[in-house]
This record gives C-alpha cells, sequence and structure tokens, in this order.
C-alpha cells in the first residue's frame, strides 16, 4: 500500500539518521577520552608532551612565514587559541567521520584513532625540545583509550541496517545500554582530564613559588632618571612605561615554559669560548647588575601597529660575561660573528656577536619593571639587545648560549626566510587620533611615539593631506634606546583628512615613504589615519 511504503521509507531514513548520530557522537566522545587520557599521561610525563601541544608546535613549524605574519597581524596575542581551537575542530571532524565507520567496521574505526595517534607522537618527536622517548607516551596512551571506547561504543550503538532490515536495526541495539556506556565514559574522561590538569599545575608549582621567592638585588648601575617632560601629557598617547601586564607578546610557545629558578642553568660555550661555563640564577645575581630603559620591537610590527613596548630591565651585562669566557668581536680578531641563545622549548635565536659587543646594554635580564620576568616574558632570565628585532635577539627563556658563525648555522626564523641580521628601523606612530575618528573642528591634538633604538630620535614631522611637512613638538628623549613621544596642534577644517607622520633618527636618517611587507627583515613606510571633521 502507497501509505505503508511511504511511512517504511520514513521510518528507514529516521533510523539511519538516528545511527548516523550514534556513531557521530560515540566518535566524539572517544576522542575526548584520547585527548583526556592524553592531558593525564602529559600530566606525569611533562605537560608540553601533550598532543595539542605537540601537534599545535609541528604546525606552528612548518607554516609558511607569510601565513604566520597573517596570523599575527589577524588575531594579534590570540593567534594561539585561534590555532588550538582549530585543531580540536579537526579532531572533533575527524573522530565523528571515525564513529560513523566504526558503525560498520568497527576495527577500522578503532585503527583509525590509532593512526591519529601515531601522527601525535611523531609530532612530538619532531619537536625542537623533545625529551626522548617519553614525549610520545601521553599521544600512544590516549589514542589507545580512545580506539578501545570507540571499538566499544560502536557496538552498542548496534550493526548497520543495510541488510538486516528496518525491523531488524530498530531492535539490534539497546538505547539504554549505549547511554550508559556514553555516560560512563564522559564521566571518566571528565575525571582524567581533570587530573591531567591538576598534575600539569602541580608540577608548576615549583616555579610560580620559586618566582613568589625571588628578591631582586639592587643594580650596581640604576637606570636613570627617566627625563623630565619626557612623558606625554595629551590624552591618547602610550604611557612612556608599558605595564608588563600590557607589554606585547609574540613567541611560538603554546604553552608558557614554567621554569623552577634553582633548578634553572645557563651553559656558555662554542667558538672562542675558553673552557665551557655553567651558570646558575643565584650566580647571576650575585654579579653587579645594571638597570635600564630599552623599548623592545618585534619584527612583525606592521606600520603603525602595536607589537612595541617600552620596559626598566635589569639584568646582567651581556658583554662582560663573554668577555670573561674568553668571546671576542670579530672587529677584534674573535672567530664566532654568530650568538646562538636558545630557549627551553627548542627556539633558537641568533644575534651578532659584534653588536652584542660593542658597548650598548646588551643584558641577560632577570627583572622587568621592578619585578621579576613574567613567566609570559621569560622568567628566569632572557636575553636582550638594544636596537635589534627581537626574533634576533630577545631570547626567552634563555638556557644556552652557543657561539657560531652566520655561515655555520641558520637558527630558527632565519631557516623560515627572515633576515640574518636585523636592526630596528626608523618608525612612527600615530595614536590620536585613531582611524576614522571624527574630531570636531578647530585645535585637534595629534600624538604618538617614535622609535629607532640605539640612534634616537631627532625630529618627528607631521602632514595632512598633501601639506607641507610641518615640526611636531618632541617630549624630551629619555635616552637612545627608548622610544619618544610627539605631539602637533593641528587646526582641522570640515571635510575628511589624512594625517601622516614621519620621524628622523639620531643619525639623521629619515624614515621611508617606501613600504615593505614585515619579512624579511621588518616593516617600512609612514602611517597614516583618515579623520573627517565634522
Amino acid at each position: 500500500m502507497p501509505g505503508v511504503s511511504s511511512f517504511r521509507t520514513s521510518f528507514s531514513r529516521t533510523a539511519r539518521v538516528s545511527r548516523t548520530a550514534r556513531g557521530a557522537l560515540a566518535g566524539l566522545l572517544a576522542g575526548f577520552t584520547a585527548l583526556a587520557v592524553a592531558e593525564l599521561a602529559a600530566g606525569l610525563v611533562r605537560p608540553a608532551a601533550g598532543p595539542v601541544t605537540v601537534v599545535g608546535g609541528a604546525v606552528i613549524d612548518r607554516t609558511p612565514a607569510p601565513v604566520k605574519d597573517f596570523a599575527i597581524r589577524t588575531f594579534g596575542e590570540n593567534d594561539k587559541t585561534v590555532l588550538q581551537l582549530g585543531i580540536l575542530l579537526v579532531l572533533a571532524l575527524f573522530a565523528a567521520v571515525l564513529g560513523v565507520l566504526a558503525l560498520r567496521f568497527r576495527r577500522a574505526g578503532a585503527a583509525g584513532v590509532l593512526v591519529f595517534g601515531m601522527f601525535g607522537s611523531a609530532a612530538a618527536l619532531s619537536r625542537p625540545d623533545a625529551q626522548g622517548a617519553g614525549d610520545v607516551l601521553p599521544s600512544l596512551v590516549g589514542a589507545l583509550a580512545g580506539a578501545a571506547v570507540l571499538y566499544v561504543l560502536a557496538g552498542k550503538a548496534g550493526p548497520a541496517d543495510s541488510a538486516a532490515g528496518v525491523g531488524a536495526a530498530a531492535g539490534g541495539w539497546s538505547r539504554r545500554g549505549f547511554l550508559t556506556a556514553a555516560s560512563v565514559t564522559a564521566a571518566g574522561a571528565v575525571g582524567a582530564g581533570a587530573l591531567g590538569r591538576a598534575l600539569s599545575g602541580r608540577r608548576g608549582r615549583g616555579a610560580i613559588a620559586s618566582r613568589d621567592a625571588l628578591v631582586l638585588p639592587a643594580p650596581a648601575s640604576p637606570a636613570p632618571v627617566i627625563a623630565a617632560g619626557a612623558q606625554s601629557r595629551v590624552p591618547g598617547v602610550s604611557a612612556f612605561t608599558t605595564p608588563n601586564r600590557d607589554f606585547y607578546r609574540v613567541d611560538t610557545a603554546l604553552v608558557v615554559p614554567k621554569v623552577d629558578a634553582a633548578a634553572w642553568r645557563l651553559r656558555i660555550r662554542g667558538k672562542g669560548v675558553t673552557s665551557s661555563r655553567s651558570y646558575s640564577l643565584a650566580q647571576l645575581l650575585a654579579r653587579p647588575l645594571i638597570e635600564r630603559d630599552i623599548t623592545l620591537t618585534c619584527v612583525s610590527n606592521e606600520v603603525g601597529g602595536p607589537y612595541v613596548g617600552n620596559a626598566r630591565w635589569l639584568g646582567v651585562p651581556l658583554a662582560g660575561l663573554l668577555a670573561e669566557c674568553g668571546v671576542e668581536p670579530p672587529s677584534k680578531g674573535g672567530t664566532a660573528d654568530q650568538l646562538v641563545a636558545r630557549s627551553v622549548d627548542g627556539m633558537t635565536l641568533g644575534s651578532p656577536v659584534e653588536e652584542v659587543m660593542d658597548g650598548r646594554d646588551a643584558m641577560l635580564a632577570v627583572g622587568m619593571n621592578g619585578e621579576p620576568l613574567p613567566f609570559e616574558h621569560g622568567f628566569p632570565v632572557r636575553m636582550l639587545v638594544p636596537g635589534l628585532y627581537g626574533y634576533v635577539s630577545a631570547c626567552k627563556w634563555i638556557e644556552d648560549i652557543e657561539l657560531t658563525t652566520f655561515d655555520a648555522y641558520d637558527p630558527y626564523w632565519v631557516k623560515r626566510s627572515w633576515a640574518r641580521r636585523a636592526p630596528i628601523k626608523t618608525q612612527s606612530r600615530i595614536d590620536t587620533p585613531k582611524p576614522f575618528a571624527r574630531p570636531a573642528a578647530g585645535t585637534v591634538m595629534v600624538a604618538g611615539v617614535a622609535w629607532a633604538q640605539h640612534r634616537g630620535i631627532a625630529r618627528v614631522e607631521i602632514r595632512v593631506d598633501e601639506g607641507p611637512w610641518q615640526d611636531a613638538d618632541l617630549a624630551a628623549q629619555d635616552t637612545a634606546d627608548t622610544w619618544r613621544q610627539w605631539s602637533y596642534r593641528w587646526q582641522a577644517a570640515p571635510g575628511g583628512h589624512t594625517v601622516t607622520v614621519r620621524a628622523t633618527d639620531g643619525a639623521g636618517a629619515v624614515q621611508t615613504e617606501q613600504r615593505a611587507r614585515t619579512i624579511p627583515d621588518g616593516a617600512s613606510g609612514w602611517h597614516s589615519v583618515f579623520v573627517t571633521v565634522p
């Protein structure tokens, strides 16, 4: 009968949809279990060996430089969160597909989970900070748990009905049995994940306690008092000193390393080093320390971008430390022209030895704005060299310094198409008014910052539309290694206007108009904002 046939067709479709949904749910629960158990294993072994972290790190390492640059421009400091969410989404889709496949082919579905675990293990071994076979355990153990869960849940979800008929499919699985198994699985996974996070947090407690207990000694060479008038009173201009909470962060670490200061050591070795040496944090703190205001800039900073900040740093003079180890700059006959700094997470940065030892305040920093370095900014020790972009000078969580040559070794970013040497370019930025602002006619304060670390800023000029360049008022120059604030009183007339800024550094070089991308050695060009005066 037509009505019965239509009913059977509709019922069959509903049964297939229901069966597909059960399979997808089984796959998602299996994937959740795999990640939770892997999190637990990573908490026991090493938090940085968790599958999302190692896979994310492998993705970052293999992402072309232009794509990385796009991610930083688009997502800013949320780029790592976006990456992790993307990985979780891909995992969820993959798990759901495996769950549907497992309804018909249980072993194949379970094997698919194991294959993904092997991929995570391979990613763990490929990381520069890999610490041996133990790093593969979280991915493998998690995959085994996920495969077992999928195999069981796929069986509870019932067989396919294509050959057995609608009636057999309807009675071929137990709703109560599947829901019970799914609920137990979800509860177990939540518990495993929570325990894993607790274990990971416990492993970082020693580092947190060591930072809390650290008392920074007074510097032997304090920073000069900030010049009177260095801080502009114009609303909207960046503060002369950037608070730690607001200081930009750009790095590849998906999990911020938490290093116990008591266990930390720095090794110095390589060409020209008379004998390899190792220093504890206590040994560094016992040395004469310097305190300096220094502006840092990321090479990924676009024209007018936010990845620049100024802080008061406390640290050990790097040139003196190297000299004690027997190192000489190339200009004095030294055999090494590159200093390769290595982080605890395996990152490598290459700095020119000549610049490190030419008298500028290159340092191994232990303090930032009057407190121990925040974990996000390299606790317990980071390196910085005024006048060089961060990717060739500002190694966070540093643990190893190797003296070598540029010909002998390419560090991380150089292997990814960035320049070997990267002096900071002269740049200026309009902080106020903001793009597309609508200031009232009359006097409008245009203001911002300019920087050319280790050369200083001698002049800032403003142009409105295609008019003549006009000198801006400069705040007092603190040092050549810090940014300089500026302001300009603009008599704004009604209409749309483009306001442009350019700077001249202490060496007399005028900021170039020529636009250049951040790759390979930093962006260039003039910063402009368009505003409408009603």
